[in-house]
């Protein structure tokens, strides 16, 4: 799946006034869902049940440095906290069964770009960035819906204990207004691809001892 970020960051200098100054900030970004490379949702069927996972709006924050190697170009880390959403819907036709429920998926992550600014004025400035990120997804998630009855949903979002680090590739555009006293403030946008799954969807349908399971 790919993501889409709206970014705000207000950054402040470290250490005293150089030619090439380095910053520290904090940043805030809304997670957007987006079909501008696969699909925003995804169906898993076997015997006539079927559960669909949709993304649904997330959010992200953290701290960033940058590290000025010239006078237009940076180098730029930080760590962040990155909390997803996902829609599900439970469909079981031939029972006249059908759910909606939701989980949420934390990662972190360590994101290393090439920075390049494109200047304005003294004050307005545009940056655009590239680079990867290193993702941490410390476990798994689990959901259990219960239509009524005797009937249960389970869902899991599994994590292999051995892909618990993650590679993305990420880009970046936005534009700041430059302060001497108040710092940074910058507005932006941001995509996120994946190079593999975040986790494997399993998903249940139990009623007893009755069970469908498939998973994708």
């Amino acid at each position: 799946m790919f993501f889409c970020f709206l970014t705000f960051s207000i950054f402040g200098q470290i250490g005293r006034q150089s030619r090439l100054p380095n910053y520290f900030g904090f940043q805030v970004r809304t997670l957007f869902p987006t079909r501008f490379i696969g699909e925003a949702s995804s169906t898993l069927t076997k015997d006539g049940y079927s559960t669909t996972i949709s993304q649904k709006i997330g959010y992200s924050f953290g701290g960033t440095v940058r590290v000025g190697l010239t006078e237009l170009i940076a180098l730029e880390t930080g760590i962040n906290l990155t909390q997803r959403y996902y829609g599900l819907r439970m469909d079981l036709p031939d029972s006249s069964l059908s759910a909606d429920d939701q989980f949420g998926f934390i990662q972190y992550d360590i994101p290393i770009n090439a920075l390049i600014y494109i200047k304005f004025t003294d004050k307005f400035y545009m940056n655009a960035s590239f680079g990867v990120a290193l993702g941490y997804k410390p476990s798994s998630i689990g959901i259990i819906t219960n239509p009524g009855g005797t009937h249960q949903f389970l869902n899991v979002g599994l994590v292999d204990i051995h892909k618990k680090i993650g590679v993305d590739i990420n880009a970046n555009l936005g534009f700041e207004y430059r302060t001497k006293k108040a710092g940074i403030f910058y507005l932006g946008g941001s995509a996120r691809l994946p190079l593999s799954p975040l986790f494997q969807l399993i998903t249940k349908y139990k009623n007893g001892t009755y069970g469908i399971v498939t998973y994708g």
